[in-house]
């Protein structure tokens, strides 16, 4: 029996619908969300994103400040305008587009940002709050994948979760919030020994590792539950996730598709942190 998909349109619908309904009772007691989009360069991918994340923003009721910056802006320039944003009472979240032109700093860029505007959740503050438990925001995507999970009411508590990539964008903090969930977790890359056979104890796959079809079928435990972080384009100009979806999905018992799975995702997760921002600086939330 094929495994059930789980739908990352259905569910980060979900997600923003949740984030309009807040996002409006901030704008009823005064000011709705804002959100300010740094785009340096004219990547095309990185324009789809940002033009996705507007497109959001707008279905949310949270405003959207867009400041597009040649590729050739210098570091200070960078700096001193996510300064201004910082220092600006009525931007709650401010999010710099990666990857930069190469003669930018990204380390330097994200950490600029104020900790309490830092809606993407990439700030070493931020970072360190995670590890430890505390209430912060939480990486969009990684935290996507928590929301999949629980809105499937797939078990996490107990199970052996196999998290295969170890990036910081991705795979450590997935890692460290499937253990706030009570995950034994196990971390795969590059340097791992026999990671097929660790791979097939595992109950919760999470694949971020960035090559097309990594994950066979034969690596799966029959039953368990498949994230597919992986976007790859192929040669074919398609998209193909690090999972061999057709075959994958004749073993697991839960799997997302590529495209529409975790994709969806990173985009809720960053309109309801962001609507969190809001009502925490107002004094009428927390996370």
């Amino acid at each position: 029996m094929s495994a059930e998909i789980i739908d990352g349109k259905e569910i980060s619908a979900y997600i923003k619908q949740q984030a309009a309904d807040r996002a409006k009772a901030c704008a009823a007691a005064g000011r709705a969300p804002c959100l300010a989009v740094i785009l340096v360069g004219d990547d095309p991918a990185s324009q789809v994103y940002v033009r996705n994340k507007h497109r959001a923003c707008e279905a949310c009721g949270v405003t959207s400040l867009q400041y597009a910056l040649p590729a050739d802006t210098t570091q200070e320039a960078l700096l001193a305008l996510i300064g201004k944003l910082n220092a600006d009472d009525a931007v709650d979240g401010i999010l710099c587009q990666l990857p930069l032109p190469e003669h930018l700093d990204e380390t330097a860029v994200t950490d600029a940002v104020a900790p309490e505007k830092d809606v993407d959740g990439f700030h070493p503050v931020n970072v360190g709050k995670m590890l430890s438990g505390k209430d912060c925001f939480l990486p969009c995507t990684p935290a996507g994948v928590i929301e999949m999970l629980k809105y499937k009411k797939i078990p996490i508590a107990g199970k052996h979760a196999v998290v295969i990539g170890r990036s910081n964008i991705v795979g450590k903090p997935a890692a460290a919030l499937l253990l706030r969930e009570n995950a034994t977790v196990t971390v795969c890359h590059s340097r791992t020994a026999n990671l097929p056979e660790i791979v097939k104890t595992a109950d919760i796959v999470v694949a971020a590792v960035g090559r097309p079809g990594f994950v066979t079928a034969d690596m799966l435990k029959p039953g368990c539950a498949v994230i597919d972080v992986g976007i790859n384009r192929l040669p074919d100009g398609s998209l193909a996730g690090d999972v061999d979806f057709a075959a994958a999905k004749e073993i697991a018992g839960f799997i997302t598709p590529v495209p529409g799975g975790v994709g969806p995702m990173t985009i809720a997760m960053l309109m309801m942190n962001t609507v969190k921002s809001a009502e925490k600086r107002s004094g009428k939330g927390d996370f």
